[in-house]
């Protein structure tokens, strides 16, 4: 009986046993597991947001996408290249780029295609003249201005370690500061100048200001000219190529490589370098948002992507501070506008009574590709197209066509405009864009009427009237520039409050004026205008009848109809027809 005891008793204990070497060795396995997880996740490459020094970059492990072929190329085919991309698109970091590389920092070019270029045989470093006019000062008059530049300067030749006189004209400087470099080191120097234009561009709404500083820049910018034949390479960035800089007019006809396809993507981020270069990111924030990453890269594609940079138009680059902006946030957002002074934009399109629906799908010729002007004389499309507000779309065999580039784009600009409109320093927009949400998931018709007939109390008719004729000469549809004037207006009020909304939705039989669709409801709006003693009810009770004839709400069988007729009289909704009560 005690045998028998024992015999189960050990049996008892080695099930014991194994049961505990079994915990132990899933809690050893779920351990090894967590720590894989920890290192991965601090091995993952950092997001170099606000970062544009190259080697920082490279030194904080962050993620770097390889742009350094483009860099190779260009020192290997030209001795002086201009660069034009708007702001926020990676000019400053490309400039670090060549400044490291130049410079023959080989340590950081490891694993890079420029690797190759440091390790040549008759590879030399050369001494670096780095300035940046974005740093310029510029609010305080030329005197202010120039002694901001000759700082900079004065910065550099530390650097450098040569002594310069005791002049503190910019031209002089930079004569200095390119001579004493090349009798110190026996070498030819490079010359990288970023934001050429920033000083100037923050006049264009001055002109008589903006002149002064163009001439005060010329008188620097004749040097580099003067001093070629002490330069071994010129690499030079801004928004636009003005002919009348000294910049252009005196250099040895630098080689404009802006709208050349084979560097089309030497700044900004394609889709096959998001995915890449981010595939952790992607798939992160395709899980926070409960969205596949193939649903995620469809939204990102709408939102984000879009700029084109060659002559063909061939090219779709995301503007690669909003992607690192987004993939940190996780949240559909207008970052570009955001991190930027809108000021310059927002009283340029002001000054000139300019709409955002007049550059929908803009014609323009091959000529205006290659040459748009110097953006303190170009046509509007012009200067938004040199700014990055507007970009290419492919046309016909001699034009092409200009759009936003992407929903981001066309939102900000639509929050420009009604932020002009409705007086953001009273807080007009705040309200209204507040009580519009509020009447759309509510289903309040009467407050969301009372939203839009503010919005037309406040647009300045008369200024506005140019713009309005000038959109519906270039419309493909017979339209009223007053229908077109008080339409437009509502449907850039809407994507500038981040409502989802679609113009000229086309079904069977017609299409409608918008369609809204906001938390889950539909809105079908479609508007009419009363003109010389016509009736606003016949009007309203038209409108609505043509969202049933023309099958607009076929689709949404639970849309909300709403056929509203404006008075052009007063200029106001004097009359709403609907379908909910």
């Amino acid at each position: 009986m005690i045998r028998i005891n024992a015999e189960k008793y050990k049996k008892l204990a080695s099930i014991r046993l194994i049961r505990v070497i079994c915990v132990l060795f899933f809690c050893t396995f779920a351990a090894l597991i967590e720590n894989h997880q920890s290192r991965m996740e601090n091995t993952k490459l950092k997001l170099p947001i606000g970062i544009q020094t190259f080697e920082k970059l490279r030194k904080r492990n962050c993620v770097y996408v390889d742009k350094t072929k483009y860099l190779v190329d260009l020192i290997d085919n030209f001795d002086v290249c201009f660069l034009a991309r708007p702001r926020r698109f990676g000019k400053s970091l490309t400039i670090s780029t060549f400044d490291a590389l130049f410079s023959g920092k080989k340590e950081i070019f490891k694993g890079l295609y420029a690797e190759e270029f440091l390790n040549r045989p008759d590879f030399m470093p050369s001494p670096v003249i780095c300035l940046d006019m974005s740093k310029v000062i510029t609010n305080r008059g030329i005197d202010e201005l120039e002694n901001s530049i000759a700082k900079q300067i004065k910065d550099v030749a530390i650097v450098l370690g040569v002594s310069l006189t005791d002049s503190n004209l910019p031209g002089i400087l930079l004569d200095d500061l390119i001579i004493s470099t090349v009798r110190r080191y026996n070498k030819e120097v490079v010359i990288l100048l970023d934001e050429y234009d920033k000083p100037y561009t923050d006049f264009v709404n001055d002109p008589d200001m903006a002149e002064k500083i163009r001439s005060a820049l010329r008188n620097f910018y004749v040097q580099i000219k003067a001093n070629d034949k002490y330069i071994r390479f010129t690499f030079i960035t801004g928004i636009s190529k003005f002919a009348k800089f000294g910049v252009f007019s005196t250099l040895n006809t630098p080689h404009d490589v802006s709208m050349m396809p084979e560097y089309a993507e030497i700044c900004g981020l394609s889709e096959n370098e998001i995915e890449q270069y981010f595939p952790d990111y992607l798939e992160n924030t395709a899980d926070y948002m409960q969205i596949s990453t193939k649903e995620l890269k469809i939204e990102m594609r709408h939102y984000y992507n879009g700029f084109s940079f060659d002559s063909g138009a061939k090219t779709k680059l995301y503007n690669p501070y909003s992607t690192l902006a987004f993939f940190k946030d996780k949240e559909f957002s207008n970052y570009w506008m955001e991190s930027g002074n809108t000021k310059v934009i927002a009283d340029y399109m002001k000054n000139r009574n300019l709409t955002v629906e007049q550059f929908r799908k803009y014609p323009v010729s091959k000529d205006f590709v290659k040459s748009p002007g110097d953006m303190d004389a170009t046509t509007p499309e012009g200067f938004l197209y040199q700014c990055g507000y507007l970009t290419l779309r492919p046309g016909t065999s001699d034009a092409f066509s200009l759009d936003y580039p992407n929903t981001e784009v066309l939102n900000s600009m639509s929050v420009l405009l009604s932020q002009n409109i409705l007086r953001e320093g009273d807080n007009d927009y705040s309200y209204c864009r507040r009580d519009l949400l509020i009447g759309l998931m509510s289903l309040d018709c009467n407050k969301v009427l009372t939203v839009f007939n503010r919005l037309l109390a406040s647009i300045p008719y008369d200024d506005f009237s140019k713009a309005a004729q000038q959109s519906v000469s270039d419309n493909v549809y017979e339209i009223k520039p007053q229908e077109w004037l008080y339409r437009s207006t509502i449907l850039a009020f809407l994507r500038g409050c981040g409502v989802v909304v679609f113009a000229e939705m086309h079904t069977n039989l017609g299409r409608s004026d918008l369609v809204i669709a906001h938390k889950g409801k539909t809105w079908i709006i479609e508007i009419k205008v009363a003109y010389d003693g016509e009736s606003p009810v016949k009007k309203a009770k038209e409108a609505l009848q043509q969202i049933t004839d023309k099958n607009y709400a076929t689709q949404y069988p639970d849309a909300v109809c709403v056929g509203l007729a404006i008075d052009d009289s007063v200029r106001q909704i004097t009359e709403m027809k609907s379908n909910f009560s």
